[in-house]
Order: structure tokens, then C-alpha cells, then sequence
């Protein structure tokens, strides 16, 4: 057996070499701990750092959707508004075809409006003549007085003839031998002009001698049946006095 000694300095060598291992050993630790925070602290600023990364790009992605969502709306308004247009297209065809298929109408129309208006120019002329007549007839006022128009009383002969100028009586003796005439047919037998054989004309139907026909215009003119009787009788004197 070995002395005691020996067996104390072997018990002692191993001791120290434990405590050394031991020493060793926590030595290692502590350094393994260091690179573990170290590591740990690297890891935290990755994580962060990707944290920021992903909330940037949901951000952008948020951003692009609302902006997807904005183009579409608009795109929906723009369609709306085309459909819109469409229809308002549609309705102007419909006008279209509804000027085009009244077009004749209104051609006609306008062809009447220019035969009525061509009639009041023609009534217009008339009603000048005849205004023309009442004032001559206002500068003569006594024979305002006797004028009877379309009178039911006979006219006397004395009375019918005095005031009658060569004119006036040749236009109703020309009327009771040729039948009932228009002013422009008087007019071209006389050869006055149209204003004068209008007033002219005038004056006897209203001083009574004459009897007119408003059915057509220009009017006819007819002398009445005492009015010849009248004339046949200042036809008939000179022949007698002969």
C-alpha cells in the first residue's frame, strides 16, 4: 500500500486539478455568456431593424390599395359618365330624326305663311286706297253728308249726276255697258294711276253708286240698278232733244 502521505499529495494534486478544471470551466462560461448577450443583442437589432422594414412596406402596400380603390371609383364615374353621354347621344338622334321627318311640314307651313303674307300686302294696298278715299271724302265734308253707303233709298237723278266729274261718269257708264270690273282692269281703261283710280273707285261705292263684291280680292265693282236706270236716262235725253 502506498504511505499516507503519498495518498494526501495525490488527494491534493487531483483537488488542484479539479478547482483549475473548475476555474477553467466558469472561465469558459463567462466568456460564453458575453457572445450569447452579444448575439442576443445583435438578434434584437435585426429583428427591430425588420420590424421597420415590414411596417414601411405595409405602409406602401396600404397606400397602393387606397390608390387602386381611388382609380377604381373614378374608372366607375368615368364608365357612368359614358353611359350617360350614350344616352344623351341617343336622344339627339331621336331629335334629329324628328327635324328631318317634320322638315317637309314646315316647308309647307312656311309656304302658307308666304301666301297669307303676300294676301296682306294685297289687303294692305286695298286698305290704303281706301283710306286714301276717306280723306278726300274728310276735304268735302257736305259730301260726307249725302253719302249713303249701300243705301236702301233711291237716289234721285239730279242729285245722283251733279256731282259727278267726266271721269266718275264715263267709269259708270263704262260699267253699266261692260259688266262688273276690278280696279286694275278700271284702271287700265281709264289710264290713271293705281293710287287715283283706287280713291276714285272708293268715292262712288261710298257716295253710293256703285256695289261692290268682297268674296275675291281686288274687289269687283258693279253699278247699281237705279244708277242705270238713271244713266239710260241721261243716255236717252240728248237723242230726244236731237
Amino acid at each position: 500500500m502506498l504511505p499516507e502521505e503519498a495518498i494526501i499529495i495525490l488527494v491534493g494534486v487531483l483537488l488542484a486539478i479539479t478547482v483549475g478544471a473548475a476555474a477553467e470551466y466558469y472561465k469558459q462560461l463567462r466568456k460564453a455568456k458575453r457572445e450569447y448577450e452579444k448575439a442576443r443583442m445583435a438578434v434584437e437589432d435585426i429583428i427591430i431593424s425588420f420590424n421597420r422594414q415590414f411596417k414601411q412596406e405595409a405602409d406602401r402596400l396600404e397606400l397602393v390599395a387606397y390608390k387602386v380603390e381611388a382609380v377604381s371609383s373614378k374608372s366607375e364615374k368615368a364608365l357612368q359618365k359614358v353611359e350617360d353621354s350614350n344616352e344623351r347621344v341617343l336622344g339627339l338622334e331621336k331629335k334629329v330624326n324628328t327635324a328631318v321627318e317634320d322638315k317637309e311640314k314646315l316647308l309647307m307651313k312656311l309656304d302658307e305663311i308666304d301666301g297669307k303674307a303676300r294676301d296682306l300686302v294685297t289687303s294692305q294696298e286695298t286698305l290704303a286706297a281706301r283710306l286714301s278715299a276717306i280723306e278726300e271724302q274728310a276735304q268735302h265734308p257736305a259730301l260726307m253728308q249725302e253719302a249713303k253707303i249701300d243705301a236702301v233709298i233711291p237716289i234721285k237723278r239730279e242729285k245722283a249726276l251733279a256731282p259727278l266729274t267726266k271721269t266718275e261718269l264715263s267709269v259708270l257708264e263704262m260699267l253699266s255697258l261692260e259688266g262688273s270690273k276690278t280696279a286694275p282692269e278700271i284702271k287700265n281703261k281709264i289710264r290713271l294711276s293705281r293710287e287715283h283710280t283706287a280713291r276714285l273707285m272708293k268715292k262712288l261705292y261710298e257716295d253710293g253708286y256703285l256695289e261692290r263684291e268682297t268674296g275675291k280680292i281686288p274687289f269687283k265693282y258693279s253699278v247699281k240698278k237705279e244708277m242705270e236706270k238713271l244713266l239710260r236716262k241721261s243716255e236717252s235725253e240728248p237723242k230726244q232733244s236731237n
